[in-house]
């Protein structure tokens, strides 16, 4: 597979920065969106505390090949029933390996980053990529936006513009942030991890490095999925200066919540209409739709050679959450192009990280909707929440308040689903822009 090496590029880095900063300059000028770092950021540092400057290139034979692979996949005999309830159809993943195979375009894909300003930095002994990208309003809010799994950084990129630029998509100059989007470790362009321990608590303090080492004394964060693991992490953590924390999948499961749905009891007496909704939501993921996490908690490794030596086989394994996960009735192209997902499923390929991800799950091996386990009762800093119908459930605002001591925002929007920047990058961009409105005074 594709090295960090082969992604940069063998130019000495003064030269291939000389480039970078020129391309990216005109790209981002034209835009006329955003900034690029202040110039005491960008100059060369000593050591691991440099900031590089980082670009994509993917060989053009590792791109042959996914396809290839892709095109001889050895397809097994369709479901004996015609619903999803032994898995992802037959039909609906041939048509989009065939698309992958014969009609996709990752080059699309990483023109895209590319246009962005992306930079490589080592973080506790691990190359970190991020996205960086300045808001043109220097009164800006600096924002860390973590992923989750089976997502990568690729599911901000809609929301960059709103984000940095609110005054040209609806909001207010008052209401803008400097972007900053990594990529965990073992995700992505970022380093896989050679030993045990890169798991939340890890992250977290990495990712205040992070911030940091770009100059942001105070910053907020924001994350769902993984994302908000490591945001929950972060607000417990409290290192100086973070302000505040966002989560769209936050962890407010009462224990008796919990232990009802892992003895296969019935739901506790005495819940409203809205916490029976999330009990039955939850029920049905940990009944009919969870085994995915129980694997790669369990046995990362042994599932990950398949995901790494069959396109076909990571793509299952990625799309099956997609058509779950999203808002969409089941049709995840509603609101994610089929280019997209394939995008994000590419990266993963490409970059050789099925194992490495999914190796997450075993580092953070606890129920990451319980209150109890995430700890949400040590958190002591704000702690803002937003809501969206298509997650895996929906959280009550009484058990939201009974986990997060400090809760200041709750909101419930009426779309959007698990990868709630993704689908509905605007609102998603509202959603913080009114959550984190309260904490600028703190700047």
């Amino acid at each position: 597979m594709t090295s960090i090496e082969h992604f940069a590029g063998h130019e000495p880095l003064d030269c291939e920065r000389r480039r970078f900063l020129g391309n990216a300059a005109r790209t981002l000028a034209a835009a006329g969106a955003w900034s690029l770092l202040p110039g005491a950021a960008l100059a060369a540092t000593a050591g691991d505390a440099a900031i590089r400057p980082f670009r994509i290139h993917v060989p053009e034979s590792d791109v042959l090949d996914m396809r290839r692979r892709a095109a001889a996949t050895r397809w097994p005999d369709r479901e004996t029933v015609g619903d999803e309830s032994q898995g992802l159809q037959l039909a609906r993943l041939q048509a989009l390996v065939s698309y992958w195979a014969t009609g996709y375009d990752w080059r699309e894909a990483e023109g895209r980053l590319n246009a962005l300003p992306q930079f490589m930095t080592k973080l506790d002994g691990l190359d970190v990529h991020f996205i960086h990208v300045r808001s043109r309003h220097e009164d800006a809010m600096p924002l860390i936006l973590t992923h989750g799994w089976p997502g990568s950084v690729l599911e901000f990129l809609k929301t960059i513009g709103p984000l940095t630029d609110p005054t040209a998509h609806g909001g207010k100059a008052a209401d803008a942030f400097h972007v900053v989007i990594p990529s965990i470790p073992g995700y992505g362009f970022s380093e896989r991890p050679r030993e045990a321990g890169w798991g939340p608590d890890r992250i977290g303090r990495a990712w205040d490095v992070l911030m940091k080492r770009l100059g942001y004394a105070r910053y907020v964060s924001q994350g769902g999925d993984h994302g908000s693991v490591i945001s929950d992490t972060m607000a417990r953590q409290a290192p100086s200066g973070l302000l505040g924390i966002h989560l769209n999948m936050p962890a407010t499961v009462p224990q008796d919540v919990i232990h009802a749905i892992n003895a296969g009891d019935p739901a506790p007496a005495g819940l409203s209409a809205s916490e029976q909704a999330a009990f039955e939501a939850l029920n049905a993921f940990f009944s009919k739709n969870a085994a995915y996490g129980a694997m790669m908690v369990t046995r990362p490794q042994t599932v990950g050679y398949a995901l790494n030596d069959s396109p076909a086989g990571l793509a299952g394994w990625m799309y099956d959450k997609f058509v779950q996960w999203t808002d969409s009735d089941g049709v995840p192209e509603r609101v994610l192009t089929r280019d997209e997902m394939l995008d994000d499923i590419s990266l993963y390929w490409l970059t050789g990280t099925a194992v490495s991800a999914a190796r997450f799950y075993w580092e953070n091996h606890n129920n990451n909707f319980s209150a109890l386990a995430q700890k949400t009762g040590d958190i002591r800093i704000p702690v803002a929440i937003t809501v969206f119908p298509g997650e895996i459930y929906r959280a009550p605002r009484t058990w939201a308040t009974q986990a997060y001591r400090t809760l200041y925002y709750f909101n419930e929007v009426d779309r959007g689903g698990h990868f709630a920047a993704w689908e509905q990058p605007r609102l998603f961009a509202s959603e913080l822009r009114a959550a984190f409105r309260p904490l600028r005074a703190s700047l």
